[in-house]
């Protein structure tokens, strides 16, 4: 397959490429700063010749946003708005300039689409969708995405969770925190944590892209979320660290402001659940956070 990823520099795109080229797939990388030979260059906003690239693709990932870990400043919500926003709108530009459109277009989206729910568990069929900036970032970015249809071209809103890796995203920090002795629970600790392995994201990427049957939203995370507290317990336990200290909400007010970061990020309830993926007969290497610690530590 050729497969193109859009902003495929991250952590998400990167583990993907190795993924999909390990696989003998040929994967080429959309990217503000190309520096090797399968990098195209695109400034994620305007058509330009990398639209070529799109041609005869079988497989276009589009991974583009700004990092929501920010402060919320007027400045950073604009980018966080347009840079999902504009890379959307020139893609579905470059794929209607297709002749030989991409098969499946897979385009990033979030599980933090859902409103904060420590007991609603949220499928795709009965997900509870609120109203808050991070919601509607969400909501604006998928309705630019199923705007536009193409025929014969399958689309897919991927409603991922945390990814947990050792190569990026949140974990190498989790660790180390409760390395430091500071990995007791966050706020009350009673909000859930929805999560998916890395390996186990790049798996269901590749069995979406393989089975015709899924298209729309699908939520990319692992059947069994748990609380905050519960987490931080598990994390502590497989890395023998005998305690952690709670940090209580005012706290993490301070230090969000020195790490430029928001609350949000850890108090919010992700109670999400992979109904899409379980209908579909998915398995997941990584069912529960005991396997998965177990595997990343």
């Amino acid at each position: 397959m050729k497969i193109i990823i859009a902003a495929g520099t991250g952590f998400l795109g990167k583990n993907l490429e190795k993924y999909f080229t390990e696989k003998g797939n040929e994967v080429y990388i959309l990217t503000r700063n190309p520096k090797r030979k399968n990098e195209i260059h695109w400034d994620a906003k305007t058509l330009g010749e990398w639209k070529n690239w799109v041609e005869n693709s079988d497989v276009l990932i589009n991974l583009t946003g700004k990092s929501v870990d920010c402060r919320y400043s007027e400045k950073n919500k604009k980018e966080i708005y347009s840079s999902r926003i504009d890379s959307t709108k020139v893609l579905q530009q470059a794929v209607d300039q297709c002749i030989n459109k991409p098969k499946v277009w897979l385009n990033a989206s979030s599980a933090t689409i859902y409103t904060h729910s420590e007991t609603q568990l949220n499928t795709e069929e009965n997900g509870i969708i609120g109203d808050d900036f991070s919601m509607n970032i969400c909501k604006s970015w998928e309705k630019e995405f199923f705007t536009a249809k193409n025929e014969n071209v399958r689309k897919v809103a991927l409603r991922t969770s945390i990814v947990l890796g050792n190569n990026g995203g949140a974990f190498p920090k989790l660790k180390l925190i409760t390395k430091l002795g500071l990995g007791g629970k966050q706020g009350r600790g009673n909000q859930n944590v929805s999560w998916i392995h890395i390996d186990d994201f790049c798996k269901a990427i590749e069995y979406i892209i393989g089975n015709e049957n899924m298209f729309g939203v699908i939520n990319v995370t692992a059947p069994n979320p748990l609380s905050n507290e519960e987490f931080m317990r598990k994390l502590r336990k497989e890395m023998k660290i005998p305690f952690g200290i709670n940090a209580p909400v005012w706290q993490l007010e301070i230090a969000s402001i020195f790490l430029k970061t928001e609350t949000e990020l850890l108090l919010k309830s992700r109670n999400v659940y992979p109904e899409k993926l379980i209908k579909n007969r998915f398995e997941f290497s990584y069912p529960n956070i005991e396997s998965t610690f177990k595997n990343l530590i």
